[in-house]
């Protein structure tokens, strides 16, 4: 199961009943973070989770209301005992921004690792880490104003286990969870147990797509393509002001309508709003004509994504 919420969806500016730009994640006891706007503590309390535990903290570029929130998350991590190193990830200049941010949170009990992204798009595994063997971070440039990223996040999913094929080959049961983890393993017979011995072909994962912050490209319908879930900015919702998401290199509800679309995905969550777009519903109707399955983003939306049944 994965767990989503949009802890904030506003842009530019927070508002009484909005915070900014943050999501967060939740699989397997990984937690992950993709920007941190002001706001993004308080949206988390709320929800009931915690930033102590929190693996991976991602940027999609570095103006204000999407990482502002992040010396205050460093603190509050730091007040609750946190130990472990903190991994963050974002454009080029990232080690020299969040240095700067932490001239007011200096002294923190965990290290701070930062991977820096390079080129269009990149990859993120973690080999060292068994929990997140079946988990990877795709980032892909867009197109904003600045450097800018949109990331997705895929979870794989081994073949089912063959039992059979298992009992067939005298595979000791001992063995068999690990395999199904996708492990290899040197028997005491000398043999080498490999889990494509025991299992099926790989199943339907899941796979969760995140951006913001840009207009329309190819980079995004490619890398989107196929996603159970497509969180996507959507600035402006009138129609009339396509020129002026065109002029600042943001989107519009229907721009991003026409993304998911093309993408075929299979829910379209809208956020990332201009202060002035006050009730978002109100345009999905339209927004709706184009895609369907489209649904506007709020503070503290969530959903619980599953594997399908096979």
């Amino acid at each position: 199961m994965l767990d989503i919420c949009l802890l904030g969806t506003g842009g530019m500016m927070p508002l009484p009943y909005r915070w900014l730009t943050s999501l967060m994640v939740r699989y397997n006891g990984i937690s992950l973070l993709i920007d941190c706007g002001e706001g993004t503590q308080i949206a988390m309390k709320k929800k009931g989770w915690s930033p102590k535990p929190i693996d991976v903290v991602c940027f999609t570029h570095y103006h204000a209301d999407h990482i502002s929130g992040l010396p205050g998350l460093l603190l509050s991590m730091g007040n609750a005992e946190r130990t472990e190193p903190l991994l963050l990830i974002g454009p080029k200049g990232l080690e020299r921004v969040v240095n700067s941010l932490r001239v007011i949170a200096p002294e923190l009990p965990f290290a701070l690792r930062f991977h820096e992204l390079s080129g269009n798009e990149e990859t993120i595994r973690f080999p060292e880490r068994r929990d997140f063997r079946d988990f990877h971070i795709h980032a892909f440039r867009v197109n904003h104003n600045v450097l800018c990223y949109g990331y997705f996040i895929q979870i794989d999913r081994n073949g089912q286990f063959d039992v059979a094929r298992a009992e067939s080959l005298n595979i000791p049961k001992m063995f068999w969870n690990r395999l199904q983890r996708g492990e290899e393993i040197c028997a005491e017979d000398g043999r080498v147990l490999t889990p494509d011995m025991v299992l099926g072909p790989p199943r339907k994962g899941l796979k969760v797509s995140y951006t913001t912050d840009t207009r329309p490209c190819e980079a995004i319908v490619r890398n989107a393509a196929g996603s159970d879930l497509f969180i996507c900015e959507g600035m402006y919702g009138e129609a009339d002001k396509t020129a002026k998401a065109k002029e600042h290199k943001h989107m519009t509800f229907l721009e991003a309508a026409e993304l998911a679309r093309k993408a075929k995905v299979r829910e379209l969550w809208l956020t990332h709003y201009s202060p002035s777009l006050v009730r978002p519903e109100e345009f999905m109707p339209e927004v709706k004509k184009i895609f369907p399955a489209a649904y506007p983003g709020k503070d503290g939306k969530s959903a619980e994504l599953h594997f399908e049944e096979t």
